[in-house]
């Protein structure tokens, strides 16, 4: 970084500065000088998708793995407003990316006509963006760009939300000066700061009711993971010695083998031992837990108010209390600094999987594969297991993994198509290999992004259920054929693109392939020819009490 430089070298320079060592994108003619920056020798790896959407997806999976910063970039207008959905789900689920987009400068705009790819008008793209990131600029002024990016920047990293920036032609090579104050920045930026006096009270408000509960339980959501705060969560537990859970966001957040942890908590369709145990907890204390409908099992809490402890962003709710400016990392060391009375609980881990029916070479339901997962994954805790939207999704949450695994799935935003891109995306940030669990519907969607596989040195093995459609649809439709999806040949298809394919129709066939891929380096497809009606325990739960609630 130097003190005069051009405004596309500067953008580099300052990323390289903030620890960003790769660029999503796709390159367009709006974009070309800016992306080419990034493509000059400059330890920066660009990685070149095949739609916007993958790309997206991929950025997002990336960041989400690592808690680092994700870097995207994209052309204005055809390529900006194609990766709207995969920023909008980085945006509600809490994952910091950065956009950066092309624009048509103004030497264009002051002709007076429509410019290639321009929606509405110029600043169309810019509105839009500005509804799903936490801070949005065009970066218009040279005397202004540092900090307009420095103050973008700074908000992605404070609200671990997207941000989003767009340069135009013009601006590129334009020259600027760079302030003393960036120059000497040491390249990390601020978190939001607690007020003490509030953490203090916060925290021994929790701690009296917590050494007078009887029955206290714990339920880790998803801002644990964000901000890096598992092993905190998990003495807090061990403190305590109260049974936990997740949430469906934030499954993965907490070790799935830990004596205390119980399971995924799914509101009124949980386990039935997790959901009675939390409907008998005097006190139940919420860690960065997100209220959404996912995490609720599509119905509202059934907790009284008195009996919650709810500590997210950067507030805590005690009963009818409420402190504000405490953040979740300074509220946890609290409790874990002040005397807490331990309990001793005998805790077994639930899920919904019911016992598989004898025979080997019966077809594969849902819950067949996800038990051959299961004992896959039990012999083989190294993976990072990928949940695709739609019926795997819900399936996920039956996935039981080990400490040395990881987990990631839009709980929330549940948008189809994240799986395969996003799981590249994680695997390039830590080198994992992930195992994905995909339906055939989404696999269309962004599925063949696999292709770009071998050329990234990834191998990730999907799960790929074949029931010809979008399956969990089918319960609530009065027109299958509306749910129907071409029939690919998955396992051909791979073959094609460069990994190895394998099609599987009976149990002892897909346990087989699992156990195959140790020996694959490439990607791996593994279609599984399933029943059309078939559909996992959880997603058979969360639609009756979908329907139940509307009628």
């Amino acid at each position: 970084m130097k003190a005069h430089m051009q405004l596309g070298d500067f953008l580099v320079a300052y990323l390289r500065k903030a620890g960003v060592s790769r660029l999503f994108g796709i390159p367009g003619d709006l974009v070309i000088q800016l992306f080419m920056k990034f493509g000059k020798p400059r330890d920066m790896r660009v990685m070149t998708f095949s739609h916007e959407p993958g790309a997206g997806f991929a950025v997002d999976g990336y960041a989400r793995a690592t808690g680092q910063l994700g870097v995207l970039c994209v052309t204005y207008g055809a390529g900006g407003l194609n990766v709207v959905n995969a920023v909008a789900g980085s945006y509600s689920e809490r994952v910091p990316v950065l956009v950066v987009s092309g624009g048509p400068g103004e030497e264009k705009r002051k002709l007076g006509i429509l410019v290639h790819h321009q929606a509405k008008e110029i600043e169309s793209q810019f509105r839009v963006f500005k509804e799903i990131t936490c801070a949005a600029k065009i970066i218009d002024n040279p005397q202004t760009a540092v900090e307009d990016i420095h103050a973008v920047m700074q908000a992605i990293w404070l609200h671990q939300q997207p941000g989003y920036i767009e340069i135009h032609q013009d601006m590129v090579e334009r020259p600027i000066t760079v302030p003393k104050s960036i120059l000497a920045w040491d390249g990390t930026f601020d978190r939001y700061h607690s007020d003490p006096q509030k953490v203090a009270e916060a925290a021994r408000d929790t701690v009296s009711r917590l050494n007078q509960a009887e029955k206290p339980f714990v339920i880790v959501g998803i801002e644990v993971f964000r901000h890096k705060l598992v092993d905190q969560a998990v003495a807090l537990v061990e403190k305590t010695g109260a049974p936990c859970a997740t949430t469906v966001l934030a499954k993965g957040a907490f070790p799935a083998d830990h004596p205390q942890h119980m399971g995924v908590h799914i509101g009124v369709i949980s386990p039935e031992p997790i959901r009675r145990r939390v409907d008998e907890a005097d006190l139940v204390v919420n860690l960065g837990t997100l209220l959404t409908d996912m995490n609720l099992g599509s119905q509202l809490p059934r907790l009284p108010r008195e009996k919650l402890v709810w500590a997210s962003e950067n507030r805590v709710d005690i009963s009818h209390h409420s402190y504000t400016d405490v953040t979740l990392d300074d509220y946890l060391q609290a409790l874990l600094d002040a005397p807490i009375r331990q309990r001793r609980e005998a805790v077994s881990y639930h899920d919904n999987l019911a016992p598989q029916a004898p025979g080997e070479d019966r077809p594969i339901g849902v819950t067949d594969m996800l038990c051959e997962v299961n004992a896959f994954l039990d012999t083989h805790p190294e993976h990072l297991v990928v949940a695709e939207a739609g019926d795997m999704l819900f399936a996920g949450l039956d996935v039981r993994f080990g400490r040395r695994s990881s987990y990631l799935a839009q709980g929330y935003y549940a948008s189809m198509g994240f799986g395969v891109p996003g799981a590249m995306g994680a695997q390039l940030g830590t080198g994992q290999r992930p195992l994905i669990l995909c339906g055939d519907g989404a696999f269309q969607m962004t599925g063949p992004e696999i292709a770009h596989a071998p050329r990234y040195g990834l191998n990730p093995i999907v799960v790929l259920m074949n029931n010809g459609g979008w399956g969990i649809f089918r319960p609530i439709s009065e027109r299958e054929d509306l749910l129907a999806t071409p029939p690919w040949p998955y396992a051909q298809l791979a073959e094609a693109w460069g990994g190895t394919g394998i099609r599987v129709q009976t149990v002892a066939e897909l346990r087989v392939a699992l156990e195959a891929t140790d020996d694959i380096p490439s990607f791996v497809i593994i279609e599984v020819m399933a029943d059309p009606h078939e559909l996992s325990p959880v997603t058979i739960k969360y639609i009756t009490a979908s329907v139940g609630e509307t009628h």
